[in-house]
């Protein structure tokens, strides 16, 4: 007995010891976390004060680092932390209003002579986004200042700003890769079966194939010939655009097979070549080449290279515009999936972080109208109608909502539009999709495979139903209902607020996704326009005067704490060098990164009610 008190004695002893130790270790991370949190904001406040515009005559060089959005999903100051404590920086992201914002100040800037686009690191980018970049870029072209494109590759969307230049450069051995636009996907019906999973679905509308890759192994012919007309329709407008600043013939830009194998053969297989002798290009220079020829035009650095600053550091250095307290413009962004409750994911559509800044715009006395700024492909129905109330909520305090739809506006992401009181989209925007749908796997096969079964008693119909018994026929045709429930719900607002008839709504709804331009025929958006028709929209409905109103970009703040942990997650990634993706071949990383994406997918499925209006088709690659 006195040997069995000893061991426990020594357990607890030893149980202590460890508390102790994960109790110190926990007090000296948040310790050193606390340190690099205010170092780094140090080295930010120092950073801003050193960086300023130009003193001499300079080129911005628009050198572009990652993909561009809507808005940012982490702090600037966590990339000041990691890049200048650690020597590593998170992959930089790009807020489309900030690159026109930025440009647009260039433009007016005396110390700023002309453009360079660097566009090497610029990740892929819907053409949506890069028509209004491209649109700035016009702007800047109009103060007679030059535009430059260099570059040693170009893909598809780099090249589409890079057209814009007034001169192309490229080096000998490069490329322009044109693709084209495809909507592919992967379908798992065949797996699913091999592991006994029952997937279960409930929907409406003949083009609602947002769960067809967990029913099928292809794609059915209605959602091919849906998907066939819109990604058609964007890459004809990416050929218009291309021809046009290029004055070549749209024909040659979109050359069959064998034309271009027989173009490709008389050159003898130099693509470079190619592309210069096809007009894509201007000269075909080495980097000393371009940088000499920039050095002549813009003036020499004397360090083997032209007078230039950096897009980052010009941005940082812009000054604060002119502030109208009294008339303000509140924008919205509602970017990324639409979830239920609070999220704390700054890439998705929280329904209660969009409510509550919809809310403090509501009650803000300085806020007279409110761009509501949509790039979703939808999500909980739920969640869309908690935010959908909230905008209805603006229109009867009087402040006017214009929705401004920027690449995608589908599904869910229409229906937190469709009662605005104007609906703006660019041709290129798809939306549409109006159609709901629920999805539901089950494992009672795959259970009794393995020897597991399931059995009991339950007081309803409902009580034996569920993940690991299945559904009953009885329990199908419920939930069906209540589906067909939720499509008449989403096509009576379309026609309450569009006004049409409900057999008018249901034509054009049946989860078909149309562009912008298709949208406007069917009276689903109101004018086609970007950000800036938006604005203009709003403060005339506001009754405001052109120049007389400021943007008052609502932002939800993050907490202490959230800061504090976003840093760690950050600062780990940063030191450990936790990158999933690096750990793929890159050939396996489009399978990869599809299932991720179909993953994410069934992640966000947090609808209460499981019912759902979201376009998986919708992400044109």
């Amino acid at each position: 007995m006195k040997a069995i008190f000893k061991f426990i004695g020594t357990l607890f002893k030893w149980i202590w010891k460890c508390i102790t130790f994960i109790r110190v270790t926990l007090m000296n991370l948040v310790f050193l976390i606390l340190l690099l949190v205010i170092y780094g904001a140090y080295l930010q406040s120092v950073d801003e004060t050193e960086v300023s515009a130009p003193r001499q005559p300079s080129a911005l060089v628009l050198n572009l680092s990652g993909p561009i959005v809507e808005k940012a999903s982490y702090l600037k100051p966590i990339d000041s932390i990691s890049h200048s404590v650690l020597g590593e920086s998170l992959p930089k992201e790009n807020v489309l209003f900030d690159i026109v914002d930025t440009i647009r100040h260039a433009k007016d800037d005396k110390q700023i002579t002309g453009l360079v686009l660097s566009l090497q690191e610029m990740s892929a980018t819907n053409l949506t986004k890069l028509r209004y970049i491209a649109k700035a870029i016009n702007e800047f072209k109009s103060s007679g200042k030059m535009v430059f494109a260099v570059g040693d590759i170009y893909t598809q969307s780099q090249y589409y700003l890079a057209s814009y230049a007034d001169k192309i450069y490229m080096s000998p051995d490069g490329l322009v890769m044109l693709k084209g636009y495809s909507a592919y996907g992967m379908y798992y019906k065949t797996l699913l079966d091999k592991l006994d999973i029952n997937t279960h679905i409930f929907r409406v509308g003949t083009y609602k194939s947002a769960v067809e890759p967990f029913i099928r192994n292809d794609m059915s012919e209605a959602a091919r010939r849906a998907n066939y007309r819109w990604v058609n329709q964007l890459w004809d407008g990416y050929l218009k655009d291309v021809a046009t600043n290029r004055r070549i013939s749209k024909d040659d830009l979109n050359l069959s097979m064998d034309e271009f194998l027989s173009r490709l053969k008389y050159v003898k297989g130099d693509v470079a070549r190619l592309s210069r002798q096809m007009g894509l290009v201007d000269e075909l220079l080495s980097r000393k080449a371009i940088r000499d020829k920039l050095a002549q035009i813009f003036g020499s650095d004397g360090k083997d290279g032209y007078m230039s600053v950096d897009y980052y550091d010009y941005q940082a250095s812009l000054p604060q515009k002119v502030t109208y307290k009294n008339n303000q413009i509140a924008v919205v962004v509602a970017s990324g999936t639409i979830m239920d409750g609070k999220q704390s994911q700054r890439n998705v559509i929280g329904s209660e972080n969009i409510t509550a800044l919809l809310r403090e715009a509501r009650m803000d006395d300085q806020v007279k109208a409110v761009v509501l700024r949509v790039d979703s492909p939808g999500g909980s129905a739920f969640a869309s109608e908690v935010i959908r109330n909230e905008i209805d909520a603006l229109k009867e305090a009087g402040k006017p909502v214009v929705v401004s739809m920027s690449s995608l506006a589908a599904s869910g992401g229409y229906w937190i539009s469709s009662s605005a009181d104007k609906i703006i989209a660019q041709p290129t925007t798809l939306t549409g999709s109006i159609g709901i749908f629920s999805v539901i796997t089950t494992f009672e096969k795959s259970l009794d495979r393995i020897g597991v079964s399931t059995d009991g008693v339950g007081t309803t119909p409902f009580s034996g139903q569920g993940v690991v018994t299945g559904f009953s026929d009885g329990a199908k045709k419920a939930l069906q209902m209540t589906i067909e429930h939720g499509y008449h719900r989403f096509i009576s607002l379309v026609a309450d607020h569009r006004h049409m008839t409900l057999p008018e709504a249901d034509k054009i709804a049946q989860g078909r996704v149309w562009t912008g331009k298709d949208a406007l025929d069917n009276g689903l958006v109101d004018q086609l326009g970007d950000f800036d028709d938006a604005v203009r929209a709003a403060a005339e409905l506001a009754k405001l005067k052109p120049h007389q109103y400021q943007l008052d970009w609502m932002e939800e703040p993050l907490s202490p704490m959230e800061k504090i942990l976003m840093d760690v997650v950050s600062e780990t990634r940063a030191s450990l060098g936790l990158n999933i993706e690096s750990l793929v071949p890159e050939s396996l990383r489009p399978v990869t990164q599809q299932m991720i994406s179909d993953s994410s997918f069934l992640n966000a499925l947090n609808d209460p009610r499981g019912q759902y209006a979201f376009c998986l088709n919708c992400q044109v690659k």
